[in-house]
């Protein structure tokens, strides 16, 4: 997968599970690191989650403000039900961008909102998650990417090593 210098900013997560599923998915989606803000996040930290080691991987940093640490190049694109928001299969990723997601509790603050060059939003019936909302981003913008890296070279180093199934060709 192409590198893309994609960065993650959390604003003030709750739960150790969900940044943990975060972590995940960016390890999947090719993030280059997350940056979050707020201190329930460093409590909870201690509590074990399935990352499968992405967090080896990649920088996990607390700051105090999510857009403090970007290059003048990275688009801010905040992920928030918020009314004027561009609707995400609408959208088009920037090269290099930092999506910046609200609590699992709250919102974003208006002055993160005022200085993004993007907002998106997910067409869903009430709101998902933290984790479920980054892994569709992160899906949506592989989706809309040259894939070019997807392949059954890809499958054989993302799969489970006990995995060995194939499909047949019927015919």
């Amino acid at each position: 997968m192409t590198k893309h210098n994609v960065s993650i900013g959390l604003s003030n997560p709750k739960s150790a599970e969900n940044v943990g599923s975060v972590l995940r998915a960016s390890g999947c989606f090719g993030v280059d690191d997350i940056y979050f803000t707020g201190e329930r996040y460093a409590r909870a930290a201690k509590y074990n989650t399935d990352t499968k080691n992405a967090n080896q991987k990649i920088a996990v940093t607390r700051v105090e403000h999510l857009l403090e640490l970007l290059d003048s190049d990275c688009k801010v694109v905040c992920v928030e039900l918020v009314e004027g928001a561009i609707a995400l299969p609408h959208f088009e990723h920037p090269e290099k961008a930092c999506y910046i997601f609200g609590p699992e509790d709250g919102t974003l603050k208006q002055e993160i909102v005022d200085k993004a060059d993007a907002v998106v939003y997910i067409p869903t019936v009430g709101c998902l998650n933290l984790a479920a909302t980054v892994n569709v981003v992160l899906y949506d913008r592989v989706a809309k990417s040259d894939l070019s890296f997807a392949n059954d070279a890809l499958i054989r180093t993302s799969r489970d090593q006990n995995n060995h199934v194939k499909v047949n060709s019927k015919g």
